[in-house]
């Protein structure tokens, strides 16, 4: 049994103001990799029958060397993109999920009242960098995006901490 006055205590203070997943971007899909691997494959493959026939033999070797060594730089991007950033904000606390590419996980819960965000700007190019600071830990947020949506990051994150710092209201009518 409760009194009238009691504030209802796992609502207001768990509810989420914020949550946000940061992921890089990759312009290239699977499928648009397999397309231009078959078209590098295929000029690789015309261009060494060329050489094959003018007399240059190891040309084709090279080629297909060329060919492993872009196949494998995608393969290295591709497992990269696999990294990404979670922010969730609430009255009760400001948590950062950090998932590296490996799928090691490194994660910081901090109070909201005690969080500032400092960040880089540039004049020429905007936003270079973006943290996250409290209690003497200074996160980088965002470090794969572009300078256009660390700000848009920005201004998405800075009122959903101003809310939490005021935390909670209670309307009793509604």
């Amino acid at each position: 049994m409760t009194s009238g006055n009691d504030f209802p205590h796992d609502e207001p203070a768990q509810r989420v103001l914020l949550a946000a997943k940061l992921a890089p971007h990759r312009s290239l899909n699977r499928t648009g990799f397999v397309v231009l691997m078959v078209a590098l494959c295929a000029v690789s493959f015309a261009a060494g029958i060329v050489f094959l026939l003018m007399g240059a033999w190891p040309v084709v070797g090279f080629l297909g060397l060329d060919v492993l060594a872009i196949s494998w730089a995608f393969r290295v991007n591709f497992t990269r993109a696999r990294a990404f950033e979670e922010v969730h904000v609430s009255y009760a606390e400001c948590r950062v999920r950090r998932v590296g590419h490996r799928g090691d996980v490194v994660e910081w819960t901090f109070n909201p009242l005690w969080v500032r965000i400092e960040r880089e700007v540039h004049e020429e190019f905007g936003f270079e960098r973006l943290y996250l600071v409290a209690r003497g830990h200074r996160i980088g947020l965002g470090r794969f995006l572009g300078p256009a949506e660390k700000e848009s990051f920005y201004n998405v994150l800075m009122p959903a901490l101003r809310e939490a710092c005021r935390g909670p209201t209670y309307n009793p009518v509604a």
